[in-house]
């Protein structure tokens, strides 16, 4: 039987959310025992208290939700992040670089975070609803040549989410290379069963225990 909490990054990245509910969400990943919980970085201190001995993660997100700061700042706010107890680091992608076609610039922004990350997984946010399909692949080529572990959809903040197109498209593009995480908009089980058969292999997702509840997990 598939172990389908094992996919999920459990995500509050909302710029409101109260130490209350980023404690409800702890509690509940402890509960259905996701692969970790995505929070912003001010936020990283506390889930990782809460998760402590739970086998829980704690992923945050970098650069974010634009992508536009310097890489140095990528850098260091990925350096700080890991000192705080970040298991993680999800980071945005620049995505004007990208829209540019200065792959260079868009490798050397991702590598920056790459060395600050160290032995730390690092995946990178494309943001897929603002690329075309070519700048999807050699965004995740990027990707690859900088040295991540995986590459992401989305960031959950933008016109578009996760979609099997893309989902697919990266997964051919990484060939095994790297992991394939969706993200955005995925609000039910057959949604994540659709994507994970795209070739997702994380799933990012505010309605984890839905997901799980549909596909027939109890706690």
């Amino acid at each position: 039987m598939t172990d389908y909490a094992s996919y999920i990054d459990s995500t509050l990245l909302k710029p409101d959310a109260t130490q209350e509910e980023i404690s409800a969400l702890c509690k509940e990943a402890r509960g259905f025992k996701f692969k970790s919980v995505c929070v912003n970085p001010s936020r990283i201190a506390l889930a990782k208290r809460l998760l402590e001995g739970s086998g829980v993660g704690v992923v945050t997100v970098i650069g974010f939700p634009l992508g536009a700061t310097l890489g140095k700042s990528k850098a260091f706010e990925a350096k700080e992040s890991i000192r705080e107890g970040a298991d993680e680091v999800d980071m945005v992608i620049n995505i004007g670089k990208v829209k540019d076609h200065d792959w260079d610039f868009v490798t050397e922004d991702i590598r920056e975070v790459r060395e600050a990350a160290g032995n730390h997984v690092l995946k990178v946010i494309l943001e897929c609803c603002l690329l075309t399909d070519e700048e999807k692949v050699k965004a995740c080529e990027c990707a690859a040549r900088a040295k991540a572990d995986f590459v992401k959809t989305s960031t959950g903040f933008a016109k578009g989410g996760a979609t099997v197109h893309d989902v697919s498209l990266m997964a051919k593009a990484v060939r095994g290379k790297l992991g394939v995480k969706a993200a955005g908009g995925i609000r039910d089980g057959k949604t994540m069963l659709s994507l994970i058969q795209a070739g997702a292999t994380r799933i990012g997702t505010s309605h984890g225990a839905q997901l799980l509840k549909d596909l027939g997990a109890k706690l």
